[in-house]
């Protein structure tokens, strides 16, 4: 393994179907988590890239699979982000369909990274997600987002309130992490490469 943070990242393609992902390609690590919860911050505070993902103050931008390639060597997948209650019926099926297909099917997919807000308890659609997690057998690491916005005090009562609802598995690794600190990225990156980073 190298380095820890990555000295490339390129935005491949985005795709709302499976089959317009690229086949045989690079181990895959994607990134799940309700509408908001700083998916395209996380992704841009690993990559040292400010506008590599675009960050929407409008939930629910992210419709499709969005991959970046990562030192020619794995490839990140940030999911359409669930939860948003103004998007319609149809399309969230639709989304739910999509993320489903991608963690039952993806032959590239190796760990997936669960945002979740620190300043809440996780939602019924976190735990759905989590649940979806452990069902298809994929190896995750929980990242408890906007850790900045909580009082340092009151920190480990949030981390207490992520296990006790979503449950994780043994061995399942649950951090702390803040974009504006960066409170947290060299321990999802090195859970990254360890997950993903060989082939």
């Amino acid at each position: 393994m190298g380095a820890v943070k990555p000295k490339t990242a390129e935005f491949m393609l985005g795709a709302a179907r499976l089959d317009q992902l690229p086949r045989a390609g690079l181990p895959e690590i994607a990134l799940a988590g309700r509408s908001n919860v700083g998916k395209s911050s996380l992704l841009n505070k690993l990559t040292g890239r400010r506008k590599l993902a675009r960050i929407s103050k409008t939930p629910g931008k992210t419709r499709e699979l969005n991959l970046y390639e990562i030192d020619a060597r794995l490839v990140l997948v940030d999911l359409p982000g669930y939860g948003y209650a103004k998007v319609g019926g149809a399309k969230k099926r639709r989304w739910g369909d999509l993320i489903e297909a991608y963690l039952s099917g993806r032959e590239e997919l190796r760990g997936i990274v669960h945002l979740v807000d620190a300043r809440h308890e996780p939602s019924a659609q976190d735990v759905q997600m989590h649940e979806w997690i452990g069902y298809y057998d994929v190896p995750a690491l929980i990242a408890a987002t906007k850790a900045d916005k909580i009082a340092k005090s009151k920190r480990e009562r949030s981390l207490q309130a992520i296990r006790r609802v979503l449950e994780p598995a043994p061995g399942t690794p649950l951090i702390l992490f803040s974009a504006v600190t960066g409170q947290g990225v060299d321990e999802v990156w090195k859970w990254i490469w360890a997950t993903g980073g060989s082939r």
